[in-house]
Order: C-alpha cells, then structure tokens, then sequence
C-alpha cells in the first residue's frame, strides 16, 4: 500500500514539474519572438540610418563643388552635424 501512494506522489510531482516546464518553454518561445522582432525592427533601422548615411555623403560631395565659401561652411556644419548623429544611433544599435 505504502509503494503504492508513493508512487501516485512521484506521479503526482512529475506532472507537476512537467507543468512547469511547459509554462517555462512557452515563457521562452514568447521571449524568442519578442527578441526577434526587435532584430527585425533594429535591422530595418540600420538599413535606413546606412541609407541615410550615403545620402548625406554624396549631398555633401555635391554641395562642396557648387556653392560659395559661407554657404559651403554652414551645409558643412550641418552635415557633419547630421553625420554624426547617424554615426552615433548606428554605434547605439550595435551595442
């Protein structure tokens, strides 16, 4: 008699650990798809920033060739500035 309640109690904990893991595997499985889509998310705005980037370049090549000194110096300005604002955002999302 006494094998026999211990083993309803082993059974009884097994099903109740197995509960447990499947409540720990579906946690998991949610946390995989949350990270995945913020891959996703994140991935789409690098392309866009490197996008961005190669934008500014060739407007900053163009833009040095075609205007006077002042105006040249305050597009420069600007750009750099903008430049290195993507640089940073792209240096945020790596880390």
């Amino acid at each position: 008699m006494e094998s026999l309640v211990s083993l309803e109690n082993n059974v009884q904990a097994l099903l109740e650990q197995y509960e447990l893991l499947k409540q720990q595997l579906l946690d998991l499985q949610q946390e995989n798809e949350r990270q995945r889509d913020e891959i996703i998310r994140t991935h789409a705005e690098l392309v866009q920033i490197k996008a961005d980037y190669k934008h500014l370049e060739t407007a900053y090549a163009l833009l040095s060739e075609n205007t006077d000194d002042e105006q040249r110096e305050r597009v420069r300005t600007r750009l750099t500035n903008m430049i290195a604002q993507i640089d940073r955002a792209i240096e945020a999302l790596r880390s």
